[in-house]
Parts: structure tokens; sequence; C-alpha cells
């Protein structure tokens, strides 16, 4: 039995973002339980140079609309990124996932050989579909909501890897 191409893009894609609104709820719940102020856990970062969780949050969110625009060829909604609040970032991740729903199987599969140009630090790629998604979309989007996950551990969030896997 072969995997398809949207299998293993939108599916995937959709249950980062619900672990991501999971572990935004964790954080809610740690802010209140410890009466901190929510901009805390928010603004809070792993290293001065990295973006905050906030940035986390919506770098994963336009990984996963740029990575079924680039499959599917599908328009992917913009967002400003003005989020200020938990209840933002999961109003962020639930238009997200809208998108990610709406777009079909029958966009994604066969496009495996589609050809992908995107610009990194200035230069352009191509890649075929497959490898986009396989070495660029996937690792990106996993890169932030990990280092999401990272960040509310740093911030004492009680945490474990069953959360990150959304198990």
């Amino acid at each position: 039995m072969s995997i398809t191409l949207h299998q293993t893009s939108i599916p995937v894609l959709i249950h980062g973002l619900q672990t991501l609104s999971t572990l935004l709820d964790k954080a809610e719940q740690h802010a209140d339980e410890h009466k901190l102020d929510p901009q805390q856990l928010i603004g809070a970062r792993l290293y001065e140079d990295m973006f905050p969780l906030s940035g986390q949050i919506q770098r994963a969110s336009d990984t996963a609309k740029a990575t079924a625009t680039r499959l599917s060829g599908a328009a992917a909604p913009s967002f400003a990124d003005e989020e200020v609040s938990f209840d933002d970032l999961q109003q962020r991740i639930n238009k997200t996932i809208v998108f990610l729903e709406s777009v079909t199987a029958d966009q994604v599969d066969g496009q495996e050989q589609r050809e992908v140009k995107m610009k990194l630090r200035g230069e352009e790629r191509v890649m075929t579909g497959q490898d986009y998604l396989l070495q660029f979309g996937l690792p990106n989007f996993l890169f932030h909501v990990t280092t999401a996950y990272g960040i509310l551990r740093n911030q004492g969030v009680k945490l474990g890897k069953m959360d990150f896997l959304g198990l």
C-alpha cells in the first residue's frame, strides 16, 4: 500500500496545529494557576535572537499555509502578525486549520513532481513537490512546533513528550 502526498502533508500539518492549540491551552492554565501575566509566556524566547512563542505560532501557521499552497496551488489566506493573547493565537491556529481542511486530496495528490520555487536567504531554490514537503515544508513546520514546546517547557509549563506528540 502506498501513501499519498496529501496523506503525508495536510493531516500532518493539521495534527501539528492541533497540538499547538493544546499546548497553548496548557500554557494559559499554567499562567492562571501561577498568577502569571500571559505576556510572560507569549513573549518568551529560548534565545534572544529567536522568535518568541507568538512568533513560533505565527511561523508554524505561515509554514503550514505555504506548504499547502506550494503543493496544491490553492491560494492561502494572509494573516497579519498581530496576535497578542492566547485567544488571538488560538484564532490564528483555527483559521489555519480551516484553510488546510479546504485543501483536497485531488489538489495535492499527483503533485509530487510539481516544480516548487522559493527564495531562501536571497537565493532561488527549485525542488519537486515531494522533495519540498519532505526536505523543507514539514521540517520547517515541525521546527516551529518543537520550539514553541521548548519555550513553554523552559517557562515551567508541565508538558511531556505525549503532549508534543498530541496523543
